[in-house]
């Protein structure tokens, strides 16, 4: 942390919540397929300057789908990690895009299934230290068996998990993503709970 970050504004040291941080200059350094990077000089509360570099991402759409009592993933190699991962159904939202109708989409590209419905769990920011990337939870309903589509830079493996399997990529860092990790917890919590309706 640098040394100007640490400095408290009035408000801060009195308990209250910090000030906005305003934007004196922003530079485009990378705007690519998914993401611009973007460094912002900014002036903080207390009267300091710092520098920010923020990646701003159009958000994205994650479905949980349990279907004859197991949890629809895909597997997919990611390449920032270098290793093999095993991932809910999620893809980013097009422009305008309403997120349920991305998560609807998201489904049946990569698993073939198709939902009567999409009903939302919740919202989250996957990194707000330095990114905007906001990714909408869904729980599939009405699940109907088809063919996938997946884009044609995608090599998806599907697989039904239980919940025992789940723990066990999870343990061995198979399952290892947010959202993913999250829809797990939540399936497990709902059969003791129906708090989101997964008795699956």
């Amino acid at each position: 942390m640098l040394k100007e970050d640490k400095q408290m504004s009035d408000s801060q040291q009195t308990g209250g919540l910090p000030g906005p941080e305003i934007t004196l200059s922003s530079e485009t350094k990378f705007e690519g397929r998914i993401i611009t990077l973007q460094v912002h000089q900014v002036q903080l509360p207390s009267g300091a300057t710092s520098t920010r570099e923020i990646i701003r991402h159009p958000g994205a759409a994650a479905v949980i789908a349990i279907m004859d009592g197991k949890l629809l993933t895909v597997g997919q190699y990611r390449k920032p990690m270098e290793k093999y991962q095993v991932e809910i159904p999620a893809g980013k939202l097009d422009p305008g895009e309403d997120p349920a109708v991305c998560a609807a989409r998201e489904l049946k590209e990569e698993t073939g299934v198709s939902a009567s419905s999409m009903r939302l769990v919740d919202a989250f920011y996957t990194s707000p230290g330095f990114a905007d990337e906001k990714v909408y939870l869904y729980v599939a309903e009405g699940l109907v068996q088809g063919d996938s589509q997946p884009d044609e830079d995608e090599e998806l493996h599907v697989e039904a998990l239980t919940m025992e399997q789940a723990q066990d990529y999870i343990e061995r860092g198979i399952i290892g993503d947010a959202k993913t990790l999250m829809a797990v917890y939540l399936w497990r919590l709902s059969q003791h709970t129906g708090m989101i309706g997964l008795r699956g």
